[in-house]
């Protein structure tokens, strides 16, 4: 998903796409593919919609099987996948972060065979912006938790079996959002597992590009 607004990082995303902004002096969203490529992903759909010739552009030749679908407006996550037109099994990533080396396809593994799945972190937390997810026995029971004391936060990776991908198409909306498709399998009956993965980074604030890409400054 490569069509976000990227509203907190403005005004820096009025210029530019936010996927194509570097993490360690190189495009996030090349390092994203890099990772899905590593985790034997084969063809990887790319959802575009704010400045996304951006994207297009700048991906142009990459050694991976990639194909471009536009999202017209901006009306939510589960939008942006009806709009890739996949069939189930298959992971969902957010194009602005970054990942701990082979944590997506540990995450791929672990998924395997399930209803759905929610990937999970500690690092960043749950905060203004990142929910908490609740996990029972290995399970997610609430995909939005309000307990401050759960420090499980959801991360931008989703696998969707069967189970999750019918109820798409049956949100509430707009916007339509993964999370309500995620919460409605679960109370049909879904067994959507949670897996922790380590933790993530991305760019939220404007300050993370100067932070991010160059360390020394957090200590300044």
């Amino acid at each position: 998903m490569a069509a976000g607004e990227g509203r907190r990082l403005r005004p820096l995303t009025e210029r530019y796409a936010k996927p194509v902004l570097p993490l360690d002096g190189r495009p996030v969203v090349v390092s994203l593919l890099r990772e899905l490529a590593a985790a034997g992903i084969g063809r990887i759909t790319v959802v575009v919609g704010h400045l996304g010739g951006q994207i297009e552009a700048l991906l142009r030749g990459f050694d991976h099987e990639l194909v471009f679908v536009h999202q017209p407006e901006p009306l939510g996550s589960a939008d942006a996948v009806l709009r890739a037109c996949l069939s189930p099994p298959y992971v969902v990533v957010a194009a602005d972060t970054a990942f701990s080396p082979g944590a997506v396809g540990c995450f791929r593994e672990l998924s395997s065979g399930a209803d759905g799945a929610i990937a999970l972190r500690r690092s960043p937390p749950p905060g203004p912006g990142r929910a908490a997810v609740r996990v029972e026995d290995g399970l997610v029971t609430r995909v939005i938790d309000d307990d401050p004391g759960n420090p499980l936060g959801g991360a931008p990776l989703w696998f969707l079996g069967e189970a999750v991908h019918a109820q798409l198409a049956r949100l509430p909306g707009p916007p339509f959002q993964l999370a309500d498709a995620f919460e409605k399998a679960i109370a049909s009956g879904a067994a959507v597992r949670g897996i922790e993965i380590g933790p993530t980074r991305d760019l939220t604030f404007p300050l993370d590009l100067l932070e991010e890409n160059f360390p020394y400054l957090r200590s300044v």
